[in-house]
């Protein structure tokens, strides 16, 4: 089998709600565009993905794709994919990783595709489903968090995160406002989104660790790893980083390395595709830590990220970052939580997806070749 050609289509993303998560994202609403990547070949199997989300059109990257990427990809064979990443991450520079992310999630599916078989399956399947959690945009009061909160544990969700407002008294407030909602006996967690210096960091751990609060995410700047040793020294509650910066398997090392950190975190789009995070849980595995798999930004990175989570031992939670109109696009099927607040492992071939042609067709914008 042989790579014939790799297109995107462009397509408009419209009717994104006013949504903010924090500092790193700013407000964004109204519309975005994703690319519907596809990869084909000389047998008729065509593996795709999306690239983009509501942050960041795939504009940003698409043409990238095309001019970098796509060279190294034409006229080899699609199952050599370990020799394929290689390949395509030393044009990492010029495409950047949520091109290359894209690049592999459509390989894996024409993979899953040749062989009649769902990509967790290839991977090797652990698990059929797991619960989830819903993640929390930046509200207006305490009081709206508790109330959502409250939504979905009556809805059965295992946990409920929060993004907060990003300031040390509001943050707290927000925290013992949903705690307080809740009870003891429900799991929380805070996201406070890189956000704070190394003493407000500490105090707002302390707060949220006195709380009972799963993890805390986040809470310095993303690669201030000297910092984050600090801060393990004077917390008890888990730490969770290495969701950014945007990059490979290498960049775990040093945070394992220097102790920095209790969980990974990574997913298909910012870590460069289901090749690395596959790798890095096994990483994380090997010392007995979890990665906990960050939502992906789009409907098939998403589905793309269940895939693995359903083929690793050590994660619990799959995330659900709120508003889903925020989250979800251009599938006539996409993922959902069931009455018990679980997701369940795809079935059908590669990631399994249906795309919604009518709705594609409808919005493209143009056709990168």
């Amino acid at each position: 089998m042989k790579i014939t050609d790799v297109t995107l289509t462009l397509f408009a993303w419209d009717g994104i709600p006013p949504t903010i998560y924090g500092g790193h994202t700013g407000k964004f609403s109204g519309s975005s565009s994703l690319g519907l990547l596809r990869i084909m070949t000389d047998e008729g199997i065509e593996g795709q993905a999306f690239l983009g989300s509501a942050m960041n059109p795939a504009t940003t990257d698409g043409q990238g794709l095309i001019t970098h990427l796509k060279p190294v990809l034409m006229g080899r064979d699609p199952l050599l994919r370990e020799v394929l990443v290689r390949d395509i991450w030393r044009r990492q520079r010029s495409a950047g990783v949520r091109a290359i992310g894209a690049v592999d999630v459509a390989l894996w599916d024409l993979a899953g595709k040749a062989f009649g078989q769902p990509i967790h399956r290839l991977l090797g399947t652990f698990r059929d489903s797991i619960p989830a959690y819903a993640s929390s945009a930046v509200m207006t009061s305490p009081e709206a968090y508790a109330e959502e909160a409250l939504s979905f544990k009556a809805a059965n969700w295992a946990a409920y995160k929060i993004h907060p407002p990003a300031r040390l008294r509001e943050d707290i407030a927000v925290c013992e406002a949903v705690r307080r909602a809740v009870g003891d006996d429900y799991t929380l967690a805070l996201d406070s989104t890189w956000s704070y210096d190394f003493p407000t960091a500490v105090r707002v751990g302390l707060a949220v660790q006195e709380m009972g609060y799963l993890w805390y995410e986040d809470p310095l700047s993303d690669q201030d790893i000297y910092n984050y040793v600090k801060l393990k020294q004077k917390l008890h509650i888990p730490i969770m980083a290495t969701e950014y910066p945007v990059t490979g398997l290498d960049g775990y090392a040093p945070w394992i390395m220097a102790q920095a950190t209790d969980y990974l975190r990574g997913d298909v789009a910012v870590k460069g595709g289901i090749t690395t995070l596959v790798k890095a849980a096994h990483l994380a595995e090997s010392f007995r830590m979890n990665l906990e798999v960050h939502h992906g930004g789009n409907s098939l990175n998403n589905v793309a990220n269940l895939h693995v989570i359903m083929a690793i031992r050590n994660t619990d939670y799959f995330e659900v970052l709120l508003p889903d109109a925020a989250q979800k696009y251009g599938l006539a099927e996409d993922i959902t939580v069931d009455a018990q607040g679980l997701v369940h492992a795809p079935m059908r071939p590669g990631l399994g997806h249906v795309l919604d042609e009518a709705l594609i067709a409808r919005k493209t914008i143009a056709l990168l070749r």
